[in-house]
């Protein structure tokens, strides 16, 4: 780690501030460009630190960054991780207030729910499929506290992955008898479709990217809990969205969930 426990400290305060004033920022390696990702996920740490002090609960996980080719782009060799708050959580059917966000765009996403623990080193996607009570259709909600959603790798960690709102829903189904790469994905912004896909978008399988969580949380001594919601990565590129905005992902065999923005 390059950077001291204050410096730490005020820089997750300083995201955090921004996140919940919906008011953007530089990328903080402007700053500090020598920080490290032990650094960035120290400030990610800081500000759930802070979240849980005010009263907050964790509610779930969620990956970034899982496509092979944006990997090989960014010049690393996993996904990035954060964590997601009790109030990031949007009902099926519900709104997003465009007032407490900065820059927001959707991402289509397969969500994982554990009935048992994962814990690294080791995990592969049978290991989480042998985990998983069951999978469900989920819209994720990024949104970077950087200006212009211009930042690099260590800066969009530090800043929690960018994460802002979600919403689950659809069927729960038992991954038994699904093969979720080949699952079809289309995502439609106000009755208009704007992206389709596959699960196998992320990472050739969208339990490799949980996998590879539980293998970083393993050398941090950390375990991913039983009952955990994950969200496994964007299947297509994020669409940015504004007020009045109406979206509807559907996924094969999963159904379906709506969320809008006012």
């Amino acid at each position: 780690m390059k950077l001291d426990k204050n410096t730490i400290a005020r820089l997750a305060a300083h995201l955090e501030t921004c996140e919940l004033e919906a008011r953007d920022t530089l990328k903080i390696t402007d700053e500090y460009p020598d920080m490290d990702w032990d650094d960035a996920y120290a400030i990610q740490d800081e500000i759930k630190r802070r979240k849980v002090a005010r009263g907050a609960r964790i509610v779930g996980l969620k990956a970034g960054l899982t496509s092979h080719a944006k990997m090989k782009q960014m010049g690393v060799e996993t996904p990035v991780f954060g964590f997601l708050a009790d109030y990031f959580a949007i009902p099926e059917g519900g709104e997003a207030k465009m007032s407490e966000l900065i820059h927001p765009k959707v991402e289509p996403e397969i969500a994982f729910v554990t009935k048992a623990p994962l814990r690294g080193p080791g995990c592969h996607i049978g290991t989480v499929l042998a985990a998983t009570d069951f999978v469900m259709p989920a819209i994720e909600v990024i949104d970077s506290r950087f200006r212009d959603f211009k930042f690099d790798l260590k800066s969009v960690v530090a800043d929690n992955c960018s994460s802002s709102r979600f919403v689950v829903g659809g069927r729960m189904a038992p991954v038994d008898n699904l093969d979720l790469r080949t699952l079809g994905v289309v995502m439609e912004k106000n009755g208009q479709v704007v992206s389709l896909g596959a699960g196998a978008a992320v990472l050739g399988h969208p339990a490799a990217a949980i996998a590879m969580l539980a293998n970083l949380l393993g050398e941090r001594g950390e375990e991913i809990p039983a009952g955990t919601l994950i969200l496994s990565g964007g299947i297509t590129e994020a669409v940015a969205v504004e007020s009045g905005d109406n979206v509807t992902l559907r996924i094969q065999d999963l159904g379906c969930v709506n969320m809008r923005f006012s």
